[in-house]
């Protein structure tokens, strides 16, 4: 897939990738805006809706955003975060 994907294509890529991972693991919003993005340096660009989509999956109750292990929100400041299945 190449160029910059809309949210129906972010949520499928994030759930591609969640699928490929054994259980329990987790991916990099970053894997995700990479695997959207031909260019190298593009997938930049694109993490801030990487990260709105993820936090509206999180918010569904659909996605754990996680920091440390514990949830948090990804739209607020505090370093790096991970994306996982949401198990409850």
């Amino acid at each position: 897939m190449t160029g910059m994907g809309g949210d129906p294509q972010i949520e499928e890529t994030i759930f591609r990738l969640l699928a490929a991972r054994q259980p329990g693991k987790t991916i990099c919003p970053s894997e995700v805006a990479r695997a959207l993005v031909a260019e190298e340096a593009g997938w930049r660009a694109l993490m801030p809706e990487v990260r709105r989509v993820a936090q509206g999956l999180a918010d569904a109750g659909r996605l754990r955003v996680t920091r440390g292990g514990v949830d948090v929100d990804v739209l607020k400041e505090g370093g790096a975060v991970r994306l996982g299945r949401n198990f409850s």
